[in-house]
């Protein structure tokens, strides 16, 4: 029978499997171009011709392991790697308007989801607005890497925009805060408990709002609150008292487990130096400016001049991808600084 040492040694082994194929590939590649340089003086022209083709795809892909794979599969593996996401939006300063951009933002979060990843999306909450938009979201992305991909959107993104309810063209200046935490499936959950039953204070009562008759009739309204840092989760939004107080748990779960991953951070990396802190959710990360056209990341600079594609879900991508680049390289730095 295995040991746990055993399944750490191979758990381990696994791990390494991507860097020592990275380096096999570096090693054939090299070897590939040693082969190849001296046909590239070869009198045959089309000899000549395929030569330096191959040569130059040879050092491309080489450039390519040297610069971004291994550099990559050095990073220390990331200990949320295999969680998914709770991504919850809130309106902020704009009324109306913000409840209308959160919507816009919420349908963005769903397709870019839907035409890049597996990852199932469950909507576990949305509170209409009578005048229009929503006031806050909670969305369940199940799947592996979830959070580490979506990680990035925690912050206050800012849209500058003509309101559809504005008759006078005026521009206004809204903002909606998105808050992306870690959500691990319920066996991790209880193998690292980050609270005890006796901090928690359950309270139950009938549900408020719209629903037909099973509205009001029912105490199946579930409110948590976690005693000692005054954490409160509220649901109402599933058809028992059973399945909210099981969301209820399992929001509270992510959202300590958040609390947990920031003061990691904190404690092992000066980050108020960093470009991508991700541990202030109230700086504004992004703008979204629709007269322009364009959308700037304030963490690192990038402004892409295609808020269309952005708002569609298929620009989101780019900013993901530099914002990830974006910590490699600083994680890397850190690493050879130490």
């Amino acid at each position: 029978m295995s040991t746990p040492e055993d399944i750490a040694g191979l758990r381990k082994l696994k791990e390494s499997e991507g860097l020592q194929n990275a380096w096999d590939q570096l090693k054939k590649c090299r070897q590939l171009l040693d082969d190849t340089q001296p046909l590239l003086k070869d009198p045959d022209p089309t000899m000549r011709s395929m030569a330096t083709e191959e040569f130059n795809a040879l050092n491309k892909e080489a450039d390519q392991l040297v610069n971004a794979t291994l550099p990559s599969l050095l990073l220390p593996p990331s200990s949320t790697a295999k969680m998914s996401a709770l991504v919850e939006l809130k309106a902020g300063v704009g009324g109306v308007e913000s409840c209308l951009f959160l919507l816009d933002m919420l349908r963005m979060y769903q397709r870019y989801i839907a035409e890049t990843s597996n990852w199932k999306i469950t909507m576990v909450s949305v509170n209409i607005v009578e005048a229009g938009g929503a006031r806050d979201a909670l969305m369940e992305v199940e799947g592996e890497g979830a959070y580490d991909r979506l990680r990035w959107e925690s912050g206050v993104h800012r849209v500058q925009r003509v309101p559809s309810t504005d008759a006078s063209g005026r521009v206004h200046t809204s903002t909606v805060a998105v808050i992306v935490l870690p959500l691990a499936d319920e066996k991790t959950s209880e193998a690292e408990p980050l609270y005890k039953m006796e901090d928690i204070k359950l309270e139950v009562m009938r549900a408020s709002g719209a629903g037909g008759q099973h509205v009001n009739k029912t105490e199946s309204a579930v409110r948590l609150t976690h005693i000692p840092t005054g954490i409160t989760v509220a649901m109402q939004d599933e058809r028992s008292q059973h399945q909210n107080r099981r969301r209820a748990f399992q929001v509270l779960h992510a959202r300590l487990m958040d609390q947990k991953i920031i003061r990691d951070m904190a404690e092992k990396r000066a980050v108020k130096n960093n470009l991508v802190s991700g541990v202030d959710r109230s700086d504004k990360i992004r703008t979204y400016n629709y007269a322009q056209e364009r959308v700037t990341d304030h963490r690192i600079g990038l402004t892409l001049r295609n808020l269309s594609s952005v708002i569609e879900g298929d620009g989101l991508g780019e900013f993901i991808d530099a914002l990830q680049k974006n910590d490699d390289e600083t994680t890397m730095e850190q690493m050879l600084q130490e």
